[in-house]
């Protein structure tokens, strides 16, 4: 496909520097490679384990790491997460699935508080230990030790994690997920503006080199409806951003602000979490399916009035009309009433 739209592909060797000035990308090989435009789409890494990586601890970011990660939990046995966020709760759903003991630890008090805030958060909580899943937050880790003595089924030295307290908990796999890096210190010294990410305009343009444009997860570009520089690692977004990207490079009389509407889902267990706009805001509305426990949508506003962004669970159909009415200057009360939903309903729950 690739030859067949002229495209060169030069794989098997990173960009190592950028010479803006001059328009020259340094090539790890030695080789060079001169530009007339520019697009930066270098994406992020996984942060690495501050407790070491040996055999049986995981990153999750490549295909290379999901077939390493399988191939241990196939072995089956006792699974620890250490990060209850979108990466740590997605394996913990699947890692249950396939039988596997499970324990989720992270100091946050409560699973993605941070973009859902701590009382749905808690729910989230719920629904770990609802299928069996021992959850332990508030509660970090110190280090990870290995014990020669003790072989998992996938033959590797047993595993032990510390945690701050002095627990101790005995695992067969550890996966590690707290987080990522932008990949962009190859660009030190290149002239761009460089500040978790490539800092750039709403056209998507770097700050120090209009013909050079970042796209996806190490671009960080100034959000017209926010009136600030967000950094946003939604898989939703980079696709969109490279169409802003291809548009701007082609077109560069009739640019385009890149203005997305957020968009992000998590497949935990049996629930689909699907969320919209900025979510997180202390203001916010919890509406519920009284048909079904499971469902329930929760309207975010970031000035108690407007509507801001929106949390759903297993309800994708308001998940739709939410991510419409971002960005309208619509209130939580009109999109209620456009739904057909009023009131504002008790907390939801597991147990209700």
């Amino acid at each position: 496909a690739a030859d067949a739209a002229a495209i060169e592909l030069r794989l098997g060797s990173a960009a190592v520097a950028l010479d803006a000035d001059r328009h020259i990308v340094s090539m790890e090989d030695g080789t060079s490679i001169g530009y007339d435009s520019l697009v930066i789409a270098t994406g992020v890494r996984a942060r690495p384990s501050p407790w070491g990586q040996p055999l049986g601890v995981h990153l999750v970011r490549t295909i290379a790491d999901v077939r390493g990660l399988r191939s241990d939990l196939q072995a089956g046995g006792r699974l620890v997460v250490i990060g209850g966020s979108f990466i740590g709760s997605e394996v913990a759903a699947s890692a249950h699935a396939q039988g596997m003991t499970v324990t989720v630890v992270d100091p946050a008090p409560v699973p993605m508080g941070r973009v859902l805030g701590a009382e749905i958060g808690k729910v989230l909580s719920q629904l770990h230990q609802a299928h069996g899943v021992e959850t332990i937050f508030g509660m970090g880790v110190s280090e990870l030790t290995l014990d020669p003595a003790v072989r998992t089924a996938a033959g590797h030295p047993g595993l032990t994690v510390h945690l701050q307290d002095g627990m101790l908990l005995a695992a067969d796999v550890v996966v590690i997920g707290i987080g990522t890096v932008p990949n962009d210190e190859w660009l030190l010294g290149s002239g761009l503006v460089i500040d978790n990410g490539v800092v750039c305009d709403e056209f998507s343009r770097a700050q120090g080199a209009a013909d050079v444009y970042a796209a996806g997860d190490v671009a960080r570009w100034f959000h017209p409806r926010h009136q600030e520089w967000v950094r946003v690692e939604h898989w939703s977004t980079a696709v969109e951003h490279a169409q802003s990207v291809a548009h701007n490079l082609s077109h560069p009389d009739d640019l385009r602000a890149f203005d997305p509407v957020e968009y992000i889902w998590s497949d935990q267990y049996d629930w689909k979490i699907q969320m919209t706009g900025r979510t997180g805001a202390p203001d916010y509305h919890v509406l519920r399916d009284e048909s079904r426990e499971d469902r329930f949508a929760v309207f975010y506003s970031a000035d108690g009035v407007t509507f801001s962004g929106a949390m759903t669970a297993n309800w994708p159909k308001v998940l739709l009309a939410c991510r419409r009415a971002v960005g309208t200057g619509i209130t939580v009360d009109e999109l209620q009433e456009s739904l057909g939903m009023t009131g504002r309903p008790s907390q939801p729950s597991l147990a209700s």
